[in-house]
């Protein structure tokens, strides 16, 4: 060491030569009175713009709604790479494992599998949506036909078996008869002049209507192509949403909203596979079942019916209904007898089918399954009807685990069952639960038996050292 270093080193070190700490004697007063009035500012900038907001709420609706059209080919690509996540996951599982074996490049071998997979997902979704067109545009053009020709002979058919019953002797029977015969004349009349009076109507409705469908079909084709970058970049996308959400808030908030987000996963995926895999089987199971007894409009009914069973609970009925009157129409013996299979193969699938398939994949009772296709098909309509029952099944199990917390946090019990007639909790905090067995007699429960089990212990204890103590004397 040099004498010049030597001499630097002996040099007392100043107070300045080091860099101060901030923060050490806390904020000062001016900081603290402008954090309290920007804190002041905030909230009365926060209640204005929140008021001027109520006075445009109409202007903003229109906006989102608006962006959600614009945005609608973003949505249905989401929707359409949800929905094939699973076919491409089950693909790539069994493909790349094969791949890897025969290419030395890890990840050539994940993306050619992963294009196969996208690949195999696109031609199913298209197979499936051409199949049903097939299925039900010549069938449904074929019934239309076939109940304009048909349908004035049948209301004549059936005025004549009124008239031949001689139901016309009493009151009722004459006032039941004319009421028939102006039904059927006016209805014929609308047939052959009101309606070709309506055709401009009709026409102009039918090319709104072929418009809104053309603008859908592209929207649709645009989520093709959208799902399959979704599908291409699936973990990167849940990578950044990851990173952001640990970015944002603290790692406990961001762990709760990561497990809630598995969760609804979990729920959504299970509902709707399982409920696909469901209808299929009961719309092969009615087609076979009315081509046996040789059904009119087998091909469609079965469709419809299959296609309506995606709803839960009421989706089995709102393709009955229309159905069974078409078939009635054709032939009232028919018609019955469709009635009475609809209803052996609901039963068939809600009791054996659906428990098998679907499971307890939502935790709902069949109370909250049916609140939730009301609120929903009332909110959202067919897809409230659908979806409904998966998005209450989240909101129940979140309302769920904030009420187990807060009863954790008071040290009660969360199941359901210790919270019967005669289950309390004492001025101290203390719950208490009493069993009332068939006989009538008011027995402990379980947990009281093991609190006074553990105060026996406790008794006990002190008993042991003093025996201890007395030996060691």
């Amino acid at each position: 060491m040099s004498e010049e270093q030597k001499e630097k080193k002996s040099q007392p070190i100043g107070y300045y030569d080091k860099r101060p700490e901030f923060g050490k004697k806390g904020p000062s007063r001016i900081r603290t009175h402008f954090t309290r009035g920007l804190s002041y500012f905030l909230v009365i900038a926060a209640s204005l713009l929140f008021y001027f907001l109520l006075l445009r709420l109409g202007q903003i609706g229109e906006t989102v709604n608006k962006v959600i059209r614009v945005l609608m080919p973003v949505v249905y690509g989401l929707a359409i790479a949800y929905i094939l996540n699973p076919v491409v996951t089950f693909v790539e599982h069994h493909l790349c494992p094969l791949l890897k074996k025969k290419i030395k490049k890890e990840q050539r071998a994940e993306k050619i599998s992963r294009s196969i997979g996208i690949f195999a997902g696109l031609l199913l979704l298209i197979f499936i949506v051409v199949s049903l067109c097939n299925m039900i545009i010549p069938e449904l053009y074929r019934s239309i036909v076939g109940l304009v020709y048909t349908l004035p002979r049948q209301i004549t058919d059936v005025i004549e078996k009124i008239n031949a019953m001689h139901i016309s002797e009493s009151t009722l029977g004459i006032l039941f008869s004319n009421v028939v015969t102006q039904a059927s004349e006016s209805l014929q009349t609308w047939l052959r002049t009101d309606l070709m009076s309506q055709t401009n109507t009709l026409m102009s409705n039918l090319t709104a209507g072929v418009i809104n469908v053309v603008s859908s079909l592209f929207d649709v084709l645009i989520g093709l192509i959208i799902s399959i970058y979704v599908l291409f970049s699936k973990e990167k996308f849940s990578s950044q949403c990851k990173k952001i959400i640990y970015a944002v808030l603290k790692p406990n908030h961001a762990n709760m909203v990561l497990h809630i987000t598995q969760k609804t996963n979990t729920i959504f995926g299970g509902f709707i596979s399982g409920k696909i895999l469901d209808s299929a089987i009961i719309g092969v199971l009615c087609f076979a079942g009315l081509s046996l007894i040789n059904m009119p409009y087998t091909l469609l009914v079965s469709v419809i019916v299959g296609v309506t069973n995606v709803i839960p609970f009421f989706g089995p009925y709102i393709g009955a209904v229309p159905s069974a009157l078409l078939i009635l129409l054709d032939s009232p013996r028919m018609g019955i007898y469709f009635i009475i299979f609809i209803l052996v193969l609901q039963q068939i699938d809600g009791n054996i089918i659906g428990p098998k398939i679907l499971g307890d994949s939502t935790g709902l009772s069949a109370f909250w399954v049916v609140f939730a296709i009301l609120l929903g098909g009332g909110l959202f309509g067919i897809v409230g009807m659908i979806l409904g029952v998966p998005t209450f099944a989240v909101i129940y199990y979140i309302a769920d685990m904030l009420i187990n917390h807060w009863l954790e946090k008071k040290n009660l019990p969360t199941d359901d069952v210790f919270y019967g007639q005669l289950s309390f909790v004492d001025e101290h905090g203390n719950f208490i639960h009493v069993e009332t067995p068939e006989g009538g007699v008011q027995k402990n429960s379980v947990m009281e038996t093991e609190i006074k089990e553990k105060t026996k212990e406790v008794k006990e204890v002190p008993d042991e050292l003093k025996k201890d103590k007395k030996e060691d004397e």
